[in-house]
């Protein structure tokens, strides 16, 4: 790998990292990255998800605030993201993924347009504040567990739209919650395939310290911003993000 292919894997693992701590979809940064230096679309694809866990983790580490007090709810749903990211992971690795991916700009752009009605519809379809966890986000974490662990690309959008439904918190302290989700899954799909897949090693070792300082940065990017300067952040970036899948 020449000087030029190092630091250009570096810039993409930096900007992930930082574009998944404010929202998640850093994959579309370093996906296509890795597709660039001429990877495989499958080998490129669980590289990616090797290379951004440390990411995720200066992610949470970053939001080490908002998480205080949330440790029960982290904790639950937690659990519910690692059943959908096993079955995820195992989806990917047994079968074609044509179909699933034809799907997925749609489900990343109904993901951020509910993020956008948000305080709407939280207040016809949302638990009771302060109350716990209500079964539907359940079963938004667990397919947002399926999907991430299949294709990592817009995970947390759909994360952060199904927890700011149907939990009644501040939005930084639900992103953070977010975070957590998004590390527990990445970390099952990580394993997963480092175990049974095509990982190359040379480039996640570029990526990987990248993405963790990118994580670091992106929550102190995210504390400068106001809930509803964040809300809009997100929804324009998921929708760049079906966009640019749509596109693929």
């Amino acid at each position: 790998m020449s000087p030029a292919e190092l630091l250009f894997l570096a810039a993409a693992g930096l900007l992930a990292g930082v574009v998944n701590a404010l929202a998640g979809g850093g994959t579309l940064v370093s996906f296509p990255a890795l597709l660039a230096m001429g990877y495989p679309g499958l080998t490129a694809s669980v590289t990616n998800a090797v290379a951004l866990w440390p990411g995720y983790l200066g992610g949470v580490l970053g939001y080490r605030a908002e998480l205080r007090g949330q440790r029960r709810r982290a904790v639950t749903l937690g659990a519910t993201a690692v059943t959908g990211a096993v079955a995820g992971s195992a989806l990917l690795l047994v079968t074609p993924g044509r179909v699933f991916e034809s799907i997925v700009p749609w489900l990343v752009g109904l993901a951020s347009l509910a993020l956008l009605a948000q305080p709407w519809l939280r207040a016809r379809v949302g638990g009771a504040a302060g109350g716990p966890p209500s079964r539907r986000v359940y079963a938004g974490v667990f397919l947002g567990g399926c999907y991430g662990a299949y294709f990592n690309g817009g995970m947390g959008v759909l994360l952060l739209a199904v927890l700011g439904l149907f939990l009644h918190d501040g939005l930084h302290r639900v992103n953070a919650v977010r975070a957590v989700l998004a590390l527990v899954i990445t970390s099952v799909s990580a394993v997963a395939f480092s175990l049974f897949a095509d990982v190359r090693w040379a480039a996640v070792a570029v990526i990987a310290p990248a993405s963790l300082a990118g994580g670091f940065l992106g929550t102190r990017v995210a504390r400068l911003l106001s809930a509803k300067v964040l809300r809009g952040v997100v929804v324009v970036f998921g929708l760049g993000v079906a966009v640019a899948l749509a596109l693929q």
